[in-house]
């Protein structure tokens, strides 16, 4: 993002992307079956191709490039100068199919004209806003730009996220890290440490019904809430379910016979609220 009245929030979240390896993060852990999932949720309420998707937050491509494999007309847009020249390199990497166009942006504000696109992915934009007004303007912007019956993907970190990663790793046994959880789990305003990359950084935390509010609120309708990992992401031995191709089936068929279970949306890191114009 060009230096333009961004808030100290602001910067601190963009260097935190400028710091971290946002590349890998889907190629490591539990990012394989967060690709995969997406991969199946964005499968199935998309418009089928050819059509035009942008991709807000688009990161470092990895979504944008996939979906113009499958001959989507996509444009990814994000803050993060970094991200921005990565997905470059990326959409260059597959010449025959590459992105339509990759450029530096704001959810707040897109460049694109009314009515322009079939499909809006937000899927980073909700993590950073700590302020509800400011989430609503990214919600109707992609609503302006969304064709009628065009479809918005908008995903959060859930509530709980903190919990089950000190849980499940052993943070909660860090004192540095239980005011973070503490205060996640009371409204949802998660801070990092000053300096340290290791908690994330500046950012709010859904709770489903909330997202689902602020998706209502910006115009949208028929909205379905959709865990993306699930309980998956407990699952033993991650790593080695995810590269063998008969276990890889069986854990996602589990995760998607229980992806819009009310009472297990709080195990998924992250869930997705799909919705339309």
């Amino acid at each position: 993002m060009p230096e333009r009245n961004v808030s100290p929030a602001g910067r601190e979240i963009l260097s935190y992307y400028e710091g971290i390896d946002e590349a890998g993060r889907l190629v490591r852990g539990a990012g394989p079956l967060e690709f995969a999932r997406m991969q199946e949720l964005l499968g199935r309420f998309l418009p089928a191709p050819p059509g035009v998707v942008l991709d807000v937050g688009g990161g470092s491509g990895r979504y944008a490039c996939w979906l113009a494999g499958l001959g989507y007309e996509v444009h990814l847009v994000d803050p993060v100068e970094k991200h921005v020249a990565q997905a470059r390199v990326a959409s260059r990497a597959q010449p025959e199919h590459p992105v339509a166009s990759v450029s530096l942006g704001d959810a707040r504000s897109l460049d694109q004209a009314d009515g322009s696109v079939d499909a809006v992915l937000l899927m980073g934009p909700l993590y950073h806003p700590t302020e509800r007004d400011d989430r609503l303007a990214a919600l109707r912007e992609a609503h302006r730009v969304l064709k009628p019956g065009g479809v918005v993907m908008a995903k959060a970190v859930n509530r709980f996220a903190s919990l089950l990663d000190g849980l499940t790793e052993g943070y909660i046994d860090d004192p540095d890290f239980v005011p973070i959880l503490r205060r996640d789990l009371k409204d949802g305003q998660h801070r990092g440490l000053p300096d340290d990359v290791g908690y994330f950084t500046t950012a709010f935390f859904h709770r489903p019904e909330e997202l689902e509010a602020e998706v209502l609120e910006a115009g949208f309708v028929q909205p379905g809430t959709y865990a993306v990992q699930g309980p998956g992401a407990v699952a033993t031995d991650l790593d080695g379910r995810m590269s063998d191709p008969a276990k890889r089936a069986q854990l996602l068929d589990l995760i998607r016979t229980v992806e819009a279970e009310r009472t297990l949306l709080g195990m998924s890191a992250h869930f997705v609220v799909a919705a339309t114009r």
